[in-house]
């Protein structure tokens, strides 16, 4: 049986994140994220791209940053998650140094704006440049 992640058009959304339809397209210009497209070249929303613009739409209302500061944003969330990656693979460092590091991590990933819970259950994994 094959499971498929859930997509979402763009109305729909656009009402997740409370935002409007043409933020999103501006969004996608911008190269912040790209949705996958049906048959019918419709816009098809992925949980981890609802994600990617709850993070976007927190730097730009809440802390007043730019798109290209949300670029920068987005690069080192995805910088970070990397780090997040390796370090679940490195062998030998002490536990406390391991969580330490992790804490450290998800701090700096909710100073960027990381939604703490996500849509895809997974993590975001930046932009797609």
């Amino acid at each position: 049986m094959v499971v498929e992640k859930a997509q979402y058009i763009i109305s729909v959304a656009a009402r997740m994140v409370e935002l409007h339809p043409q933020t999103l397209r501006k969004y996608e210009r911008a190269g912040f994220l790209e949705p996958s497209r049906s048959e019918g070249n419709l816009r098809l929303y992925s949980p981890e791209d609802i994600d990617r613009l709850l993070q976007i739409k927190a730097l730009v209302e809440e802390r007043g940053i730019n798109l290209a500061g949300v670029e920068l944003a987005l690069r080192l969330t995805r910088r970070l998650r990397e780090l997040e990656g390796v370090l679940g693979q490195v062998d030998g460092l002490p536990s406390e140094h391991l969580e330490a590091s992790r804490a450290l991590i998800r701090a700096m990933l909710e100073e960027l704006g990381v939604p703490t819970h996500t849509h895809g259950g997974t993590h975001g994994q930046g932009t797609r440049h």
